[in-house]
Parts: structure tokens; C-alpha cells; sequence
């Protein structure tokens, strides 16, 4: 595909930065941008789409999960971890007893 694009200003003035600083030229600079911006672009949306079954709905099929995500995150933590959840009762601390002198 042949693009025609008119950068002015601060992109122009980007553009030429990168092209001098990295040795490429001008179409491959704008080549490996896009490849970038293309790449932050697709890994932000599967990243939400991971992170939104915990706030939203998700894929899940439910409806309720943004109103009781404290609740679902708990019981999975549980699930994961029964140890952790069950409170473990301490011991009452007690002071050790003061050593009595004997006199003679």
C-alpha cells in the first residue's frame, strides 16, 4: 500500500529525529511506528478483555459481577489459597513470670 502524508511541526521534527538518530530512513521509521503503535494498540485490547471479567462482565455471561467483584475475587483467593483465609487463633500472650529472690 502507498500512503501519502503530510507531517508539519513537532511530527515532522519527530520524524527526522528518529530517521537521523537510527540510521533508517523516512518510509521505515513510519514502517516500524505503525508496527508499534499497532502492537501497544493490540496488547492493550487483550489486556482489557482479561481484566474485564473481574470488573465487568466479560465473557462470562453474567451481569452481576462489577456489583460483587470484592465477593467473586474472595472466593477465588479462598479457592486458591484455603490457608490463608481461615484466621488462625494466637495464643493469648501472657508475661513470663518475674524470678523471686531468695533471702538468705
Amino acid at each position: 500500500m502507498r500512503v501519502n502524508a503530510r507531517f508539519e511541526g513537532v511530527a515532522e521534527e519527530q520524524v527526522a529525529y528518529l530517521a537521523t538518530h537510527t540510521g533508517l530512513k523516512v518510509s521505515d521509521v513510519l514502517r516500524n511506528s505503525v508496527d508499534f503503535y499497532y502492537r501497544h494498540i493490540r496488547a492493550q485490547s487483550g489486556q482489557l478483555k482479561h481484566f474485564s471479567k473481574w470488573i465487568g462482565q466479560g465473557d462470562s455471561g453474567r451481569s452481576d459481577i462489577s456489583a460483587n467483584v470484592k465477593q467473586f475475587i474472595s472466593e477465588g483467593l479462598d479457592a486458591k489459597y484455603p490457608a490463608a483465609s481461615t484466621p488462625q487463633t494466637a495464643e493469648p500472650l501472657t508475661k513470663p513470670a518475674k524470678p523471686t529472690r531468695s533471702t538468705p
